[in-house]
C-alpha cells in the first residue's frame, strides 16, 4: 500500500481531523496570551500545544512503532494533564515555561515522527483488543478530542479581548420564550444497562467495561434540561442564601469562593447577560443552565426533586436515535448552548428532548468501577485516579464534544464544585 493510501486509513483520517480541531482552538487564542491560565485548577495553555502531542508519541512509542526519543525532559514535561482539585493550585509563573518557539518545535517534531511512521503501518481497524494498534489509535483520537473540549471552556473564561473570534463564530441564536423544562415525562419501571461487555467488539474506556444491569423503579424526568431562566427563579428566590438547600461541603465552598451565581453570568444594569465564547448577551432564558453539580443539586432541593442516578439517566435515554442519524447540539457545530427545545427529534422512547448534546448532564452518582474494572496497561490512572468518591458521573455530551462520543455507555465525570464544565441537568420525582 502506497503512502497516499496508508493516510486514507479511517483511523488515520480520524486522527488528522481531530488534530484540525485542536489546532483551530489553539488559533483562538491570540499568540501574546498562550502563557494565561484562564482556570487557576488547569494547567496554563501553552502546556496543552505539547502535551496533545507528547501523549501521542508516548502512547505509539514501541507499542505501534519505534519512535526515537528527541528530548526527554519534554516528553516528561508534557505527559500528564490535571484534574481540578480543592486546593493544591498550580504555581507556576510563565516564565518556568519554554518559549514558544520551543514548544511549538517539539510538538512539530513529535507529530512529524508519527507521521512518518503511520504512512507505513497496516491497521486492522476491527481489533479493539488491549493494545491493539486499532484500541491505541482510538485512545488518541478520543484523549484528543476530549481536550478538544476542555480547551474549549479553558477558552471560554479568557477575556474577550485575548481571543481572535473565527468567521461567524459571534453569531448568536435569538433567546426564545422559557421552554416549559418543568414539564416532566413517565418513564416505567425497567431495566437499565450500564457499560458494555468486552467481547462486543466495540471501543471504549476502561470505564465503559463491565455490563451492569439495574432494574429501576418508575419516575419522572424533566422533559428538557434546567433552563436559564429557570435557575434564574432559584436565584431570585434567594436559592443561594439559603442553607437548607446545599450539603456543609458545598455551602462551605460557596461562602469561601463567594458564588452567587452560574459562572459566566454578570448582573448589570438592565439585567443579567451572559459570556458566551466571544461575546456577552442578554441571558438567554430558553438555554441550559450551566452550573456546578453542588448548585445544581441545590436547584433540585428547592424544586423538590433531585439529580438522576446514572442508572436513571441511562434508563430516560432508551429508543434515543443512534449518533449518526442523531440531531442536536454537539460535535463542534456550535461554541454555544442552543435552545433546549430546538431539536425535537432528539427525543427518547419515553418523551425526554436533548440529552445528547448541548450540555452534559449531572448525576448523583459517584464515579465508580463496573464490575470487573480493569485500567488500560498503557493509562493505569485514567479512570481509576478518580474512584475516590469525590467525582460525579455526567453524561450526554456539549456543543464541544465530539460524536463519536455520544454513545450510550461514555462516561464522564467531574468534581462537584467545578464551575467551568459545559454540564448542566435535568430532575427527576420518584
Amino acid at each position: 500500500m502506497n503512502r497516499d493510501l496508508r493516510l486514507q486509513h479511517p483511523l488515520v483520517q480520524r486522527l488528522l481531523d481531530a488534530r484540525r480541531v485542536t489546532d483551530a482552538l489553539f488559533a483562538v487564542v491570540k499568540p501574546e496570551h498562550l502563557y494565561e491560565r484562564p482556570i487557576r485548577e488547569r494547567h496554563r495553555i501553552v502546556f496543552y500545544i505539547g502535551h496533545l502531542e507528547a501523549f501521542d508519541h508516548n502512547l505509539f512509542a514501541d507499542r505501534l512503532f519505534p519512535l526515537p526519543v528527541f528530548d526527554a525532559d519534554l516528553d516528561r514535561l508534557f505527559a500528564f494533564g490535571i484534574d481540578p482539585v480543592d486546593g493544591g493550585f498550580p504555581t507556576d509563573q510563565p516564565s518556568d515555561w519554554p518559549s514558544l518557539d520551543i514548544v511549538h518545535d517539539y510538538a512539530q517534531r513529535a507529530r512529524a515522527q508519527i507521521d512518518h511512521a503511520i504512512a507505513t503501518f497496516d491497521f486492522d481497524a476491527g481489533d479493539v483488543s488491549t493494545n491493539s494498534p486499532a484500541q491505541l489509535m482510538q485512545v488518541a483520537i478520543e484523549h484528543r478530542l476530549m481536550h478538544a473540549e476542555t480547551l474549549a471552556y479553558m477558552l471560554h473564561q479568557l477575556p474577550l479581548e485575548q481571543k481572535l473570534a473565527p468567521p461567524r463564530a459571534s453569531e448568536t441564536a435569538a433567546a426564545g420564550k422559557v421552554a416549559h423544562a418543568t414539564t416532566m415525562v413517565h418513564v416505567p419501571a425497567g431495566r437499565a444497562t450500564l457499560g458494555m461487555s468486552r467481547e462486543s467488539g466495540q471501543f471504549g474506556w476502561d470505564n465503559e467495561y463491565g455490563e451492569q444491569h439495574i432494574d429501576v423503579d418508575a419516575f419522572e424526568i424533566d422533559r428538557y434540561m434546567v433552563t436559564n431562566g429557570e435557575f434564574l427563579q432559584f436565584l431570585d428566590a434567594g436559592g443561594y442564601d439559603n442553607r437548607a438547600y446545599w450539603s456543609d461541603k458545598d455551602w462551605a465552598w460557596k461562602e469561601a469562593e463567594h458564588i452567587a451565581h452560574p459562572v459566566g453570568w454578570t448582573r448589570g444594569k438592565s439585567g443579567w447577560t451572559l459570556r458566551t465564547m466571544f461575546d456577552e448577551v442578554a441571558l438567554p432564558p430558553d438555554w441550559p443552565v450551566y452550573v456546578s453539580h453542588a448548585e445544581a443539586s441545590a436547584y433540585a432541593r428547592w424544586a423538590g426533586k433531585a439529580l438522576p442516578t446514572e442508572a436513571q439517566w441511562q434508563r430516560a435515554i432508551e429508543g434515543t436515535p443512534q449518533a449518526d442519524a442523531l440531531p442536536g447540539n454537539f460535535d463542534f457545530r456550535s461554541w454555544d448552548p442552543q435552545p433546549v427545545h430546538a431539536h425535537p427529534e432528539n427525543v427518547s422512547a419515553f418523551g425526554a428532548e436533548g440529552m445528547f448534546g448541548n450540555g452534559w448532564e449531572w448525576t448523583q452518582s459517584l464515579f465508580e468501577p463496573l464490575p470487573g474494572f480493569e485500567a488500560f496497561p498503557f493509562y493505569l490512572g485514567y479512570s481509576a485516579n478518580f474512584f475516590d468518591g469525590q467525582h460525579y458521573v455526567i453524561k450526554g455530551g456539549s456543543p464541544r464534544t465530539a460524536q463519536c462520543m455520544l454513545r450510550p455507555t461514555f462516561r464522564n465525570w467531574f468534581q462537584p464544585r467545578y464551575q467551568y464544565v459545559y454540564a448542566g441537568f435535568r430532575c427527576v420525582r420518584n
